[in-house]
């Protein structure tokens, strides 16, 4: 038998609603890639698939659209507690149109495009500044929109929940806040941000709008991760836009703003452990399966799986291994930046209880903690955990951080 086109036709279209309308509508992600299809890449393939590579990454997003759409597997098996869809939404539809409509009436000093997706600085782009652009799936407030003022980001773009935002997006911010002096974009590594961000510098070059790329690359919990090749990008971003968003304020050139950038990313490692999965609205189901006495160390901001699981402990052990996996890779003496971040679902009394045990590993380290943050920067909806990231500091680091900002989530000398 021959396989026509018509037939092929029909087969691809098939796929296509598979993946694009079925697979988001009945699995655990927005984005089936993000999780059920590479699993079962990772699964088939012995955990050698590098989500870097493109086809691996398509042929995981065909298999999970397909797989969610049947239906076949069970999410939450693991554990029989009550996973119950209670969100403070309209539809899920709308939930990201309505976030950024709240946003704008919140925050008068912004200027938010609720019908492109951008959040701005308002008053328009400053003439002979370099502007920054980030951006990246919703559900990770207040990254990035939360950034976004005086000291920090010039515009952000907010995807879908856990969902690369589009080219579109990052062309008109970058347009937008282009004041003659160039475009920095801070891109957090994952491969549907850095294609779309790439494709988006390429748009803008063809205007003559000079842009810099600065890959974001922090998370020392895996090498490769479902869909990234090389480090996931977590909470040395907020560093990065801080401190490269002061050097920008105060005048530089787009070269050196970018070069302090990178000096930040490779200065910086993070580690994030995950006591509970969240649920994606659009799914209604948690986004990965744990026991009740479980935790997952070395999770990602969409729930990517980490080094391994193993059973509850105490803060202070928590710390240590989240200590230890970063010591690995940068000392922890001198002054450091240390970020002890929430999941988005950890009370704060739990935070700093989490800080103090970081604290205590790092002086026992000879290492000073110069500059922090405790609280909630970047998240994973309503995910219970908590990360570490942590920055040697130089002098001239520790002037730009401590630079005037204000945003609707960092604020300080102004």
């Amino acid at each position: 038998m021959g396989f026509g086109r018509a037939t092929l036709i029909e087969a691809i279209g098939s796929v296509v609603f598979a993946v694009v309308i079925l697979g988001p509508a009945t699995w655990a992600a927005i984005n089936p890639a993000r999780y059920r299809g590479a699993v079962f890449m990772q699964d088939a393939f012995a955990g050698s698939v590098h989500w870097g590579q493109v086809p691996g990454y398509l042929i995981g997003e065909v298999v999970g659209g397909l797989r969610g759409a049947s239906g076949r597997t069970q999410v939450g098996t693991a554990s029989q507690r009550s996973d119950v869809l209670k969100k403070l939404i309209n539809s899920a539809d709308t939930l990201v149109t309505d976030a950024l409509a709240g946003v704008a009436a919140a925050h008068p000093g912004l200027a938010v495009d609720v019908e492109n997706r951008v959040i701005l600085r308002a008053g328009g782009p400053q003439a002979g500044k370099v502007g920054l652009v980030s951006g990246g799936g919703s559900g990770h407030e207040p990254l990035h929109g939360g950034f976004v003022g005086y000291g920090m980001l010039d515009a952000a773009c907010p995807g879908e929940v856990f969902t690369s935002p589009v080219p579109d997006q990052m062309l008109l911010a970058t347009r937008a806040v282009n004041g003659g002096a160039g475009v920095l974009h801070v891109v957090k590594n994952y491969t549907g941000d850095v294609l779309n961000f790439q494709l988006a510098a390429e748009l803008a070059d063809d205007e003559d709008i000079e842009v810099a790329s600065v890959i974001v690359n922090d998370d020392v919990a895996v090498e490769d991760s479902l869909y990234t090749a090389g480090r996931r990008g977590v909470g040395a971003t907020v560093f990065v836009e801080k401190i490269a968003g002061a050097l920008a304020e105060a005048g530089a050139d787009l070269a050196a703003v970018a070069a302090v950038a990178r000096e930040v990313n490779e200065r910086s490692r993070s580690f994030g452990v995950a006591l509970s999965p969240c649920i994606t609205p659009a799914a209604g189901k948690p986004t990965f399966e744990l026991d009740d006495s479980e935790i997952e160390l070395g999770i990602g901001i969409h729930g990517e799986p980490g080094r391994h699981r193993g059973p509850m402990r105490p803060a202070r052990e928590l710390a240590a291994v989240a200590l230890d996996a970063i010591a690995a890779d940068i000392p922890l003496d001198g002054d450091l930046l240390v970020m002890v971040n929430g999941m988005g679902g950890t009370p704060l009394l739990e935070l700093y209880v989490m800080y103090r045990e970081v604290a205590s590993c790092i002086g026992a380290r000879g290492g000073r903690i110069a500059r922090n943050l405790v609280g909630n920067y970047i998240t994973s909806l309503e995910m219970q955990g908590f990360s570490v990231t942590v920055c040697g500091l130089t002098a001239a680091l520790t002037r730009l951080w401590d630079a005037p900002v204000d945003t609707p989530a960092l604020r300080w000398g102004r």
